[in-house]
């Protein structure tokens, strides 16, 4: 990793990245690396401007099959360590990648394009996943009821599911990588990570680090490659127990599809369109700040963000214009300079999706008040990058109200009445995320009544705790993570009828 790290050092980006020989990064298989049997690899290209960060294995369907059997037979062991003594190893874990906390962060930065500010608390945020699974290491409890006969008693248990797929999105990989591997782990499964091909780096090197902490081979495995031949492989065998994924909402929809075959269990947090309402009593510059960095956090990458806007018609006006003030001091530039607010978006397909959604929405109506293509200068003419959009005049039968944007365009409506903006929040094919800033007490209990939605953000911006629930209605997922709801997903139930004699 030693090449990736000069260039904060003083060495200017192109020479970087393009200078220094490129990097190749095998599977990690059975606490060893292993290349893919197709023998091929992939480039994985960096946001910033398009060089190429390393190259990793093209794996195919041998290799999943091989892994799959390789989680198995690890899991005979892994599931009778207590699971106090699991979370132990974890916590080990979780202190060998703070170890590595800056260099982790600097490739999570290089092949994601976040800030390196982000990059750094997404790597804190994967371990604080991690420790938090294994808060819960003294607490998978089961039920002892009475029976209907005598001298008997029901025993219910709570057990590991076995081997669990674990599919991560590119807007944040390594913390969703934290996100699934800890409640996996400690309830006794072992696991399979696939990242995404656009992030797959930064994953791969926890393998590593899970050996060095003392997670016994076999019981971390990453695989990386095409989700459409190495997803459906992992997905349909009759080893996988368990997938969780992380992604869009057509992606989910063919994994619960593939995961019927075995009725293995799923966990899908899918897409968003998170409304974000602003009524006039509501402190007005907390709601502003709230509002920005809720749509232009990652690039407005983060499924829960600020997606469309609806200000009431009193406070629009004042509402803007401290608004528009904000997002036009947005700095848009290198991720590794600290006084950057915004890096690039993805890849060049995002991009183009970008540019299509600004023409179509100016072709039904909007008028772009601010950006709505790419950044002028020399540093951008590379790399995937595209200015803070404002759009206003929307209505709301508009494409830009409700297809996912999941960049950095805002759509903003004005509404009149409570019941006008409830509709509107909710004529959504998602129900992930909404905002509301409100001082009224009885709006606030009607909003939780009425919107359609898994979650709901009262007087702040978005972005869940551990010990929440983060679940999506509608199309925007099932089975929820974090928290007690989200870590009893890893496990399945056991029912014991014990019958004793009496003496």
């Amino acid at each position: 990793l030693k090449l990736q790290f000069l260039y904060l050092i003083g060495c200017p980006r192109t020479f970087f990245l393009h200078t220094m020989s490129v990097p190749s990064y095998k599977l990690w298989f059975n606490g060893e690396w292993a290349a893919s049997k197709g023998g091929k690899q992939l480039d994985v290209l960096s946001p910033i401007d398009d060089a190429v960060v390393g190259r990793v294995e093209n794996a195919n369907e041998e290799d999943a099959a091989i892994v799959l059997k390789q989680a198995d037979a690890a899991f005979k062991q892994w599931k009778k360590w207590t699971p106090r003594k699991r979370a132990e190893v974890l916590r080990k874990f979780c202190t060998e990648i703070q170890g590595k906390r800056e260099e982790l962060a600097k490739m999570i930065t290089l092949e994601q394009g976040k800030l390196y500010k982000v990059a750094l608390f997404e790597v804190d945020v994967c371990c604080s996943f991690i420790e938090y699974a294994c808060d819960w290491a003294r607490q998978i409890e089961g039920d002892i009821i009475p029976s209907d006969n005598d001298n008997e008693q029901i025993w219910i248990q709570k057990i590991p599911r076995g081997v669990v797929v674990a599919i991560t999105a590119w807007n944040f990989p390594f913390a969703l990588a934290g996100r699934k591997i800890g409640p996996a782990l400690v309830a006794g499964n072992t696991i399979i990570v696939k990242p995404t091909s656009e992030t797959p780096i930064a994953t791969l090197l926890l393998g590593e680090l899970a050996k060095k902490a003392g997670i016994p081979d076999g019981v971390l495995n990453v695989i990386t490659g095409p989700g459409r031949t190495v997803g459906p492989a992992l997905c349909k065998s009759p080893i996988c127990k368990m997938v969780t994924m992380t992604g869009s909402t057509p992606a989910g929809q063919q994994i619960f599809k593939m995961c019927a075959e075995n009725m293995a269990h799923v966990q899908l947090e899918l897409g968003g369109k998170a409304p974000f309402i602003v009524f006039p009593d509501c402190d007005l510059d907390n709601a502003v700040a709230s509002a920005l960095h809720s749509r232009f956090d990652n690039c407005g990458q983060v499924c829960t963000c600020n997606e469309r806007m609806y200000l009431h018609e009193d406070i629009y006006e004042p509402f803007m214009e401290k608004f528009m003030a904000k997002v036009k001091a947005l700095k848009v530039g290198n991720p590794f300079d600290a006084a950057s607010d915004m890096g690039p978006k993805i890849n060049k397909s995002e991009l183009k999706h970008m540019h299509e959604l600004v023409a179509k929405s100016k072709e039904e109506g909007a008028t772009v008040a601010f950006g709505g293509g790419v950044p002028k200068g020399d540093y951008f003419q590379k790399g995937n990058w595209f200015e803070p959009t404002i759009l206003t005049d929307v209505t709301q039968d508009m494409t830009i109200v409700h297809e996912e944007t999941f960049g950095p365009i805002l759509p903003v409506l004005k509404f009149k009445e409570f019941d006008q903006v409830v509709e509107w929040a909710n004529d959504c094919e998602y129900g992930l995320a909404a905002m509301v800033h409100t001082n009224d007490m009885n709006k606030i209990m009607r909003l939780n009544q009425e919107l359609e939605c898994g979650e709901i953000y009262v007087n702040r911006g978005h972005g869940e705790l551990h010990q929440g629930f983060h679940n999506g209605y509608k199309l925007s997922g099932t089975g929820g993570e974090d928290g007690k709801y989200g870590f009893e997903q890893y496990l399945e139930k056991k029912t014991f009828y014990v019958r004793h004699q009496v003496a």
